[in-house]
């Protein structure tokens, strides 16, 4: 089996797909260990914060119930024998706590000043014993908030001050810094499924909003249809157009392929080779324009009596149907009689078979009376209402075929002309029975008549696409039409 190359001779290297699925994981794994990180750094400085320091430590005595103490009351001289072992040193006890302001509003002034059950006493560095606590110097008034000593029951009331939670600076941007690393990282790796469940939610919705855009085009096609049948003043004036490309004494004929009649002016497409003098200007290789302004102009409900024999008998050959209406609303117009064989019209069956329905109809109203024949294709499509301005026969005896033109098949150079004499339609892919017959009516040889298929029909030279949102593809002309239902 052949295999691809980098244009050096060398196969192409490839990285596994194992390294573009484990990229996501790693990165994801990176995240959280960054994430761990940080947290244990903001749990160190917050415990750090939290514990207070062995310098902020001081010793204080809580002044107990006389309930607890057997209806006796402390004083400063029994705290400083219990606390210090010298009952003289309660001056020290005095001057430590003069003037601090205890929870029930009160405060030590003097020695002779009654101590009070719950205050709180600050005590010397040195003193000891079981009544001795520890407790954290806030600073404030209320400058002592006693702490249980290691072992000791907590018999130490709270100041009214609840406890600070500092956080630090360094470790809050740590942790937003973090946060928004993981939700960058989160966004690259989940890039892919955010894209494919938006594309997923915009096929949803876009399915459930199809029946009714379907419906507003079908509304659509079907006002086209109706205005085509009512308007037969563009059709004059598309046939009045042709008389200036008619064979003349200067120039033989130029054929016009297709064109478009609106309110401004009119567009030609013609031969590639083929070039018009002034008023009208080139758009490009095969497209040319003339304003509605120019002289010549056939305007609504006049005729320019002025084309030659040999341009009204070229007019009479032309067979201009419009295939429908382009990107402004404007219809477009193609002249069947260059057609020279098998028009194929594929793509979406329903709307390849408004294209035929609508071919038909536009050659009524023109053609009134030309015969036509229908056949069913091998794949059994729906057959069509032929309009009754037409002349349906049943069947058309084909002549014996004639000997094959070298290097032709069924259908010949486009831009020959072959007036439309008979239509042949065919509902469908035609089998092998209906080919052989589009071959003895419409090729070389044959009967002379033109074919009309919606399906794919071998060896036919034009070929027009359709798809399920009601547009054909003319390719030889470049264009992209909507199509009346």
């Amino acid at each position: 089996m052949d295999t691809m190359t980098n244009g050096t001779g060398a196969k192409p290297e490839h990285r596994p797909a194992t390294d573009a699925r484990r990229l996501p994981r790693t990165l994801l794994h990176a995240v959280a260990a960054l994430l761990a990180a940080c947290l244990m750094a903001l749990g160190v400085a917050t415990a750090a914060s939290a514990t207070p320091a062995a310098d902020d430590l001081i010793k204080v005595f809580v002044v107990p119930d006389p309930a607890q103490t057997g209806g006796q009351l402390a004083t400063l001289q029994s705290i400083a024998t219990s606390t210090l072992g010298d009952a003289s040193r309660a001056g020290e006890i005095l001057d430590l706590n003069r003037g601090q302001t205890q929870k029930d509003g009160g405060a030590l002034n003097s020695a002779d000043d009654q101590l009070h059950p719950g205050w709180i006493l600050r005590l010397p560095q040195d003193a000891s014993g079981s009544d001795v606590q520890l407790a954290r110097d806030t600073g404030s008034q209320n400058s002592a908030s006693a702490a249980p000593s290691s072992g000791q029951q907590s018999a130490a009331p709270s100041t009214g001050q609840s406890a600070a939670f500092t956080f630090p600076l360094a470790a809050a941007i740590a942790l937003l810094g973090a946060i928004l690393l993981a939700l960058i990282t989160a966004g690259i790796v989940g890039r892919r499924r955010v894209r494919t469940a938006y594309a997923a939610v915009r096929r949803t919705v876009w399915r459930l909003g199809e029946p009714m855009r379907r419906r507003r085009r079908l509304a659509s096609r079907r006002a086209t249809s109706r205005r085509f049948a009512t308007d037969a003043e563009s059709v004059r004036r598309a046939y009045g157009v042709l008389g200036e490309f008619g064979p003349g004494r200067q120039h033989p004929e130029r054929p016009v392929h297709a064109l478009r009649v609106d309110g401004s002016g009119v567009t030609v497409w013609l031969t590639a080779s083929d070039t018009v003098d002034a008023p009208w200007t080139n758009i490009d290789s095969t497209r040319w324009r003339r304003p509605a302004a120019a002289a010549g102009w056939l305007n609504p409900g006049e005729d320019t009596g002025r084309t030659s024999p040999s341009s009204q008998s070229s007019i009479a050959a032309s067979c201009l149907v419009r295939a429908g209406t382009d990107a402004d609303g404007e219809p477009v117009f193609v002249d069947l009689s260059r057609l020279d064989g098998v028009l194929s019209v594929g793509g979406d069956q329903a709307v390849a078979r408004d294209v035929v329905q609508n071919l038909l109809a536009e050659i009524a109203r023109t053609r009134p009376s030309t015969p036509v024949t229908v056949l069913r294709g091998a794949d059994s499509a729906p057959p069509l209402a032929v309009p009754t301005e037409l002349r349906q026969l049943p069947r058309v005896d084909a002549p014996a075929p004639a000997a094959p033109v070298a290097g032709r098949g069924t259908v010949r150079a486009g831009a020959a002309r072959r007036p439309v004499r008979g239509l042949v339609v065919v509902a469908g892919t035609p089998g092998e029975r209906e080919a052989a017959e589009l071959a003895a009516l419409c090729g070389p040889g044959g009967a002379g008549w033109t074919g009309l298929v919606y399906g794919e029909a071998n060896g036919a030279h034009w070929r027009w696409h359709t798809d399920a949102d009601g547009h054909v593809d003319i390719p030889v002309l470049d264009v992209r039409l909507t199509v009346p239902a």
